[in-house]
């Protein structure tokens, strides 16, 4: 299996969207099939921007005023206890001291097969040149209320409108919900040093495989479809992120629709280079994307001002990344004291595979946090069983945002 075909993410499809859609809100002309492959399909737009759940805290940017706090979140602990996410976080341990509560309290690793073994000791075992890149220097301050990286993100990423998309679109909403809560269990209880927050991870622009008839070969969600969502991640008190697959599009023209629904101190932002297809002229899910980091520092911009005019707690921008060419010149990634980035390794393959990913396309490249994405299907095509925080645990850096699909 190559490295390629291991990590390549299956075409995104949204089947029948005019159907379970029926009359769209606000307006809006209905939407047609994503990636569905279909001819006539309606490259359907959202021409207004996501509304707000919930009003803005803050008094645009007066810096006398502290930032609003991401009203409602909280952490799971390790004592099976939420507590508020601005509640202040358990003393620093050394990172001796940290990897013995962690092995202590994640248990055993599983049994694997001998290359998965190797590898995972491989990853594990000290290297003078790298580990000493981490934690990442020379970075600005975290303003308060900051989450990372005091806290680890356990998010449900989809489309509930795709059950092919990811586990959010996949499962009834409480059976989905309820599985969100024995993972973020997991994790609470694996690392007693990180309190957990849940989050739901929604994928509201979703690159297609038909270009519309704005040839722009992407599918903005509603309005009111992002909103109810997000209402499930607050009524588990946890965060929200908004995800944006650009197809032909680009960072700048997709983003700022998103701006009201950002302006909420509990919603983030997530960019999926792998369906950024302009600079290649392919269509998506035909060949890998990819986005410069002029563009990522475009939407840390774009981040950075909703921040500071609203006075609210940094941001989270999370970036998809499995292979190298996905982001260019990720040295010059730029993250603000207001706005905090996360490189996701979010390619699907073997846990061998998972863990060589990991080291060579965010490990090596170091920008400021680290993510691991884990695929209930696509991880255990082989016959593998999923990786277990214990295992995740022992890479270096350990990443602080866990997504499943």
């Amino acid at each position: 299996m190559t490295r390629l075909l291991a990590h390549h993410r299956a075409t995104i499809t949204i089947l029948s969207l005019v159907a379970l859609l029926g009359n769209t809100a606000c307006g809006e002309k209905s939407s047609g099939a994503a990636a569905s492959g279909k001819p006539g399909s309606a490259g359907g737009d959202v021409s207004d921007s996501a509304r707000k759940a919930g009003g803005a805290a803050g008094t645009n940017g007066d810096a006398s005023t502290a930032p609003a706090s991401a009203s409602g979140v909280q952490a799971l602990g390790a004592d099976g206890k939420w507590i508020p996410a601005n509640a202040g976080t358990p003393a620093a341990m050394s990172d001796e001291a940290e990897r013995k509560a962690i092995e202590a309290a994640a248990g055993p690793l599983p049994q694997r097969a001998r290359h998965d073994s190797v590898a995972l000791a491989s990853m594990t075992k000290p290297d003078s040149t790298l580990d000493k890149l981490w934690p990442v220097k020379n970075l600005p301050a975290n303003a308060p209320g900051a989450l990372l990286p005091s806290h680890r993100i356990v998010a449900y990423y989809g489309n509930p409108l795709s059950k092919k998309m990811g586990v959010l679109g996949e499962y009834p909403k409480d059976q989905m919900l309820s599985m969100l809560d024995k993972e973020v269990a997991k994790w609470a209880k694996a690392d007693p040093g990180h309190p957990v927050i849940p989050a739901l991870h929604m994928v509201v622009t979703v690159a297609q495989g038909d270009p519309g008839k704005n040839g722009l070969y992407r599918l903005q969600m509603r309005d009111s479809l992002v909103n109810e969502i997000y209402s499930w991640a607050k009524a588990r008190k946890g965060v929200f992120f908004v995800d944006v697959q650009v197809g032909m599009s680009t960072i700048e023209a997709e983003i700022p629709r998103l701006g009201p629904i950002l302006a909420n101190p509990d919603v983030h932002l997530a960019v999926d280079p792998e369906f950024s297809m302009k600079p290649s002229g392919a269509k998506p899910s035909t060949k890998i994307g990819t986005l410069d980091a002029r563009d990522i520092n475009w939407a840390i911009s774009f981040l950075d001002s909703i921040v500071r005019k609203n006075n609210l707690p940094p941001k989270i921008l999370i970036v998809h990344r499995f292979t190298r060419k996905m982001v260019t010149n990720a040295n010059l990634i730029k993250p603000t004291r207001n706005v905090q980035v996360v490189m996701d390794m979010d390619g699907w393959g073997p846990p061998w595979l998972k863990f060589d990913s990991y080291h060579d396309y965010i490990k090596k490249e170091p920008v400021q946090f680290t993510g691991f994405k884990l695929f209930y299907h696509n991880d255990t095509k082989s016959g593998a069983s999923l990786l277990t925080p214990a295992e995740v645990l022992r890479l270096t850096p350990k990443p602080l945002y866990i997504q499943y699909q």
